[in-house]
């Protein structure tokens, strides 16, 4: 046998079993002799690759080498969908259609499925090309990584030269699974199709091929226009029998019931019949199954069937006449993108931030969203210009969801710049993430020093990140441990920089000298020491900022790594942060500048405070005016030997009570705590109600 007919055999004797396994799931031979038949097919087609099929089962399997997603022009139109909120508004399509038809229509309705829109191109029946969406008119060609799904079709029954729109998605026990299976928490998505959309850019296809992908297929585009079916549900019926995946969950909607089950049962289609009447019965039905079903739906799509009516209905700029998507849940708020500015962190991450137009979310008016990186960005396909939804993730921070639009500028998806936006150094890519490499880059120096200085840190009152600009500005501050040398008197004639406030710089300064000495680990802004880790270090004898170091010089990952929570990953970036000498010239200047190094320094300090809550557990509720946040009233308690709980119950002793108490208050009332108001609270930490005045940031502190 010539290698020749022997790729040939093996390529049609892997295609068999294949399809057998994949689409009916049968198993052919065992998976050790499956195995070996593909690990030489794939040798043989190294080989000599001019003889590899063009839709070889091994394109299944993946390649390592580096994929590139160029970007390809869309044959067909990609287009956006428009919205309906009620099924009133979807009711009112179908009459609008009708009426302007002049004459009986039918309407088939979809599931929406939650993935990614992906255009497959067939020529002569040979997968050549799937491209996302893109803008509509332009996309990514990710081939490869398609390729390797079993639910696509690499060669079809017929050489026809067809356009197969779908939605590539993963199914919600396959997301589970594989994030459950993740170890570190950063790369873990947040749902099933950020995975997939993450999946679909994959630079190695043997990386996107371990996850198990699928997709529904919705329409089909003949170059032929003679070979195009007559109405859509034939399409479908078309597309099922060339071997394209279609929702088995397809509804259909007519004047009457029994002449939308005729026109499924003639195109061969099982599926739920419905009268126009009935559309709110359905959109209820749809509603409550959407939990229970395997992969996530935001919606439902109905689409006039006839074809003809189609193409004289035709298309806006941004979305096709004949078509219409429900929405289960209306966005939170909808804003178009602007532009998109790039910030830099104190670590060096670069973030791009969306400038969006002014929105009503959540009982404020936001003009800026995040979008975490230009992973994030491609996943969306996301160009200035677009329509966005926009949501308050926890209630806190406000992210771009999804594009609800595209823009008709032609804008494609947005590119992050290779140079750092402030120092303009080089941009290095770790991971899905982009940093700026230059420690001195004057946005990162800013944003440690302001992070040091911040609230739930070391809390030096005034020193905010509007102060920090100021004052970096002027030269006075350079790094962090200058706020600890920098004579703040030459700030005088500074916006905002009268005596007083000086003197309230200078007071706050000196006070953080007492700061235990996990915040002041904490403070440091070491990736992966939050307020958590640096407390749980200290429990676990790293109880001085010696002992961290005298470990990181033995390279002794294990050391952190064994600590439960932080594993080797955690373990390794310990060690790479405090072996920067850069870091431990701050630390020995903060050292010598009187900063708590250690938690022996943390006693002295205790043994010098009063302990007048020891053996006290307090609780706090309501708003205060000279605790803004409450956490400086907490630190106060628990400087002074008392314990802090989240809620009241039987073991508290004290609640201290600001204006709004609310529910703590009166189960503190029924269990019989005693309320300390907080004029009481402050003659207890021998403090005079006094005057108070608010920083930059509108937070109150005594004068």
């Amino acid at each position: 046998m010539s290698i020749k007919e022997e790729i040939d055999k093996l390529t049609q004797e892997l295609k068999v079993y294949q399809d057998k396994y994949y689409k009916e799931g049968i198993s052919l031979v065992s998976d050790n002799e499956y195995d070996r038949l593909t690990d030489r097919l794939i040798a043989l087609e190294k080989e000599h690759p001019e003889l590899q099929h063009p839709d070889s089962p091994t394109k299944r399997v993946g390649s390592d080498l580096t994929n590139d997603f160029p970007e390809v022009k869309h044959t067909i139109p990609v287009l956006s969908l428009d919205k309906a909120y009620s099924d009133a508004a979807v009711l009112e399509f179908f009459s609008r259609s009708i009426q302007k038809e002049g004459g009986a229509l039918s309407f088939a309705a979809e599931e929406k499925i939650d993935g990614i829109s992906m255009v497959l191109y067939y020529e002569k029946g040979i997968l050549v090309r799937a491209v996302t969406r893109g803008n509509g008119e332009v996309g990514n060609d990710v081939t490869p990584n398609i390729m390797t799904m079993h639910s696509v079709p690499l060669s079809l029954p017929e050489p026809v030269d067809i356009a197969v729109r779908g939605e590539v998605y993963l199914e919600k026990a396959d997301f589970e699974r594989l994030n459950a299976a993740e170890a570190d928490e950063a790369k873990k998505a947040a749902n099933p199709r950020n995975l997939a959309a993450g999946t679909v850019r994959r630079q190695k296809s043997s990386e996107a091929c371990r996850v198990p992908l699928t997709i529904f297929c919705y329409e089909g585009f003949w170059s032929n226009k003679a070979e195009t079916p007559s109405d859509h549900l034939h399409i479908l019926s078309y597309l099922r029998s060339l071997g394209f995946r279609i929702n088995p969950h397809l509804a259909f909607f007519d004047s009457d019931k029994e002449k939308a089950r005729k026109k499924l049962d003639d195109a061969g289609l099982e599926g739920e019949a419905y009268s126009f009447e009935e559309i709110d019965e359905f959109i209820k039905k749809k509603t409550a199954e959407r939990k229970n079903l395997p992969y996530e739906i935001d919606g439902l799509v109905f689409k006039i069937n006839e074809l003809g009516v189609r193409e004289k209905f035709g298309y806006t700029e941004h979305h096709p006449r004949w078509a219409i998507a429900y929405k289960f849940e209306a966005p939170q708020a909808e804003a178009k993108l602007l532009d998109i500015t790039v910030q830099v962190g104190r670590t060096g991450r670069i973030t791009p931030v969306a400038e969006i137009t002014p929105t009503k979310l959540g009982g404020s008016t936001i003009r800026r969203a995040t979008l975490h990186n230009q992973e994030y960005i491609d996943e969306l396909e996301l160009a200035i210009g677009d329509t966005v939804s926009v949501s308050k993730r926890g209630d806190v921070i406000p992210a771009v969801e999804s594009v609800t639009e595209k823009n008709n500028e032609g804008n494609t998806t947005y590119k992050m710049p290779l140079d750092c936006p402030c120092c303009h150094s080089p941009v290095v890519q770790v991971g899905g993430l982009q940093y700026c490499q230059n420690y001195d880059c004057p946005d990162q120096v800013k944003g440690r020093i302001a992070y040091f200085a911040s609230v739930d840190e070391m809390d030096i009152v005034t020193l905010g990140p509007k102060t920090v600009e100021l004052l970096y500005n002027a030269g006075l501050l350079r790094n962090i441990e200058d706020i600890y040398t920098a004579d703040f008197q030459k700030a005088a004639g500074l916006p905002g920089f009268g005596d007083k406030s000086i003197e309230l710089l200078q007071k706050g300064v000196k006070e953080s000298l007492s700061r235990p000495f996990a915040t002041v680990l904490s403070a440091l802004g070491v990736a992966d020491i939050g307020k958590k880790s640096a407390e749980i270090l200290v429990k676990n004898g790293f109880d001085s900022i010696d002992k961290i170091l005298n470990a990181v010089d033995r390279n002794d990952t294990e050391a952190f790594s064994s600590i439960a929570g932080f594993g080797t990953v955690t373990g390794e970036r310990i060690i790479r942060a405090f072996s920067s000498e850069r870091l431990r010239e701050t630390i020995e200047a903060l050292r010598k500048a009187g900063v708590h190094m250690s938690a022996e320094e943390d006693e002295k300090d205790e043994e010098e405070n009063e302990q007048v809550f020891a053996g006290q557990v307090w609780c706090i509720t309501g708003s205060f005016q000279h605790f803004n946040p409450r956490t400086k009233a907490l630190k106060e308690i628990e400087k002074r030997g008392g314990r802090t709980v989240s809620s009241v119950t039987g073991k508290t002793t004290h609640l201290l009570s600001g204006e709004g108490g609310g529910s703590k208050r009166a189960e503190a009332e029924r269990l019989g705590v005693k309320i300390v108001s907080e004029d009481e609270f402050l003659e207890m930490l021998g403090q005079e109600k006094a005057e108070t005045e608010s920083d930059e940031n509108g937070q109150m502190f005594l004068l």
